[in-house]
């Protein structure tokens, strides 16, 4: 069950350019995140600035968790200015996390540039099922998540699209490649996803193309994460749907590009 609950900084440690990551330690007991889920976090104090922010789970550390962030705007800003001891109060965990992985099925991670925060906690808990990961961003200083992937056991298929570092363009574009290459060899993977729409709406078209199962969680602006305001809602086969409460995570299927 989700609820507004109180956190001490542990950590706010720079990740990449631009991207930061926060370690937060709840000062009451929660309710267990899973991978997929998020939490609205409070970048300041009282109503400067009113809303509170969406981010990812990324990581699970005993009681603590850890959000990966990048620098955007006022908010984020903000969070970057936070040191040890600081207090954040936050909302959740929110949302509907990753399915489970089905038996004798192999995960296939497709992620874009901050999109990696959700799908690596999931990857950190099935490593063991010894996943493919596909991790694209917009040049090599911005590649997040390079040492923890290696870490458990995950060397990546990288792009990025100034060809500073692995293959130069988009990442579906290396994540078509492989499936052409090795399309026989598909009849039991399935697809996790986070990144830009444009990327979600190619793999959607891989995934249909290739008869693979896809899922992805998706990014929206939102002001309350509860559903109520209906801020984030995402055209899909069963009507508008809430990111925030039926989501963020999806099967690409039913998404209405």
């Amino acid at each position: 069950m989700s609820k507004i609950f109180q956190t001490s900084v542990k950590e706010n440690k720079k990740a990449a350019e631009n991207h930061y990551i926060l370690t937060l330690a709840p000062l009451e007991k929660i309710t267990k995140p899973f991978p997929g889920q998020f939490f609205m976090l409070s970048a300041g104090h009282g109503i400067d600035p009113l809303l509170k922010r969406p981010f990812s789970m990324y990581r699970r550390s005993g009681k603590n968790f850890q959000i990966l962030y990048r620098v955007v705007g006022r908010a984020t800003a903000m969070l970057k200015e936070k040191s040890p001891g600081d207090i954040i109060k936050v909302l959740g965990p929110l949302g509907n996390g990753f399915p489970k992985l089905k038996p004798r099925t192999t995960p296939i991670f497709v992620a874009g540039g901050v999109g990696v925060a959700p799908l690596f906690s999931l990857a950190e808990e099935i490593a063991g099922k010894k996943p493919l990961f596909f991790l694209g961003a917009r040049t090599k200083k911005e590649l997040l998540c390079m040492k923890e992937l290696k870490s458990i056991g995950i060397k990546p298929f990288v792009s990025t699209d100034d060809g500073t570092m692995g293959k130069k363009g988009f990442i579906t574009d290396v994540v078509k490649g492989y499936f052409t290459r090795h399309s026989s060899l598909l009849t039991h993977h399935c697809i996790y996803a986070c990144g830009p729409k444009p990327m979600l709406e190619e793999l959607s078209s891989l995934a249909r193309k290739f008869r693979i199962d896809a899922c992805a969680a998706f990014e929206e602006n939102m002001a309350c994460g509860m559903g109520a305001c209906l801020g984030c809602v995402i055209n899909t086969t069963e009507g508008f749907k809430r990111v925030c409460k039926e989501g963020p995570v999806f099967p690409l299927r039913e998404i209405v590009w």
